[in-house]
C-alpha cells in the first residue's frame, strides 16, 4: 500500500498538554487557523560517535516550510502506534533507512509557516538513533540530504535560522541534552 493512500496518513491525532489523545482531525484542518494540537515525532540520527546528524532539506511539496533544513525525518503516528513504530515506519518511507530508536525528550511548540499556508502545534515526542551510510530518500519527501558536524550545524542555524526548521531549533538543543546523545557530543565539541 502506498503510505499516503493509508486510511490514517490524512489525520492526525488530537492530544492535550501532557500528550494524552484527545480525538481526532482532519491533516490540513488541523494546520489550519491556529492549529490544533496534535502528537508529532523526529527522528534524529547520529553518527555512531555522535559527532554528526542526518538532516533534511525538506521537498518542495510540503505544505509547510517547504526547501528548509530539518532533521532526518518527522511525522506523526497513526492511531495504535507507539512513537517508536510510527518513527521506524517514516523514517523507512521517507529517507530508506532502518534504524533502532529510542525514545528522548518531548516538547509543545507552535510555530506559522512564514508563507502564511499553515501552522504547526505539536506535542513532539523526540526518537534517537545512530545510522551509518547514505540514506535513498524518496524525492517528494526530501529535496537534499547531508551528514552534518553538529558544531557546524549550530552555528549555521545561528548565522542563517530562517533556513532552518523551527522544530529544529527546538529539538536539537534538546537532543544534545539528553544523556544518551548530549554527553558523548558535548565531550568532543
Amino acid at each position: 500500500m502506498n503510505p499516503a493512500s493509508h486510511p490514517d496518513a490524512r489525520h492526525v491525532i488530537l492530544c492535550d498538554e501532557h500528550g494524552r489523545a484527545q480525538g481526532a482531525s482532519e491533516l490540513v484542518a488541523a494546520h489550519s487557523g491556529t492549529g490544533q494540537l496534535h502528537l508529532a515525532f523526529s527522528v534524529y540520527l547520529f553518527t555512531p560517535d555522535r559527532q554528526s546528524l542526518l538532516i533534511q532539506r525538506r521537498s518542495r511539496f510540503k505544505l509547510l516550510w517547504p526547501l528548509v533544513w530539518a532533521n532526518t525525518c518527522c511525522s506523526h503516528p497513526r492511531r495504535g502506534e507507539t512513537p517508536v513504530e510510527a518513527g521506524q515506519r517514516r523514517l523507512k518511507e521517507e529517507m530508506g533507512v532502518s534504524s533502532d530508536l529510542s525514545l528522548g525528550p518531548e516538547f509543545i511548540y507552535r510555530a506559522v509557516d512564514p508563507s502564511g499556508r499553515g501552522v504547526e502545534h505539536e506535542y513532539d515526542v523526540i526518537l534517537l538513533g545512530t545510522f551509518t551510510g547514505n540514506p535513498v530518500p524518496d524525492p517528494t519527501e526530501v529535496a537534499d540530504w547531508k551528514w552534518v558536524r553538529i558544531s557546524q550545524l549550530q552555528q549555521a542555524m545561528q548565522l542563517e535560522p530562517e533556513k532552518y526548521a523551527p522544530w529544529l531549533h527546538i529539538g536539537l538543543p534538546k537532543c544534545l541534552s539528553h544523556q544518551t546523545i548530549g554527553a558523548a557530543t558535548n565531550a568532543r565539541d
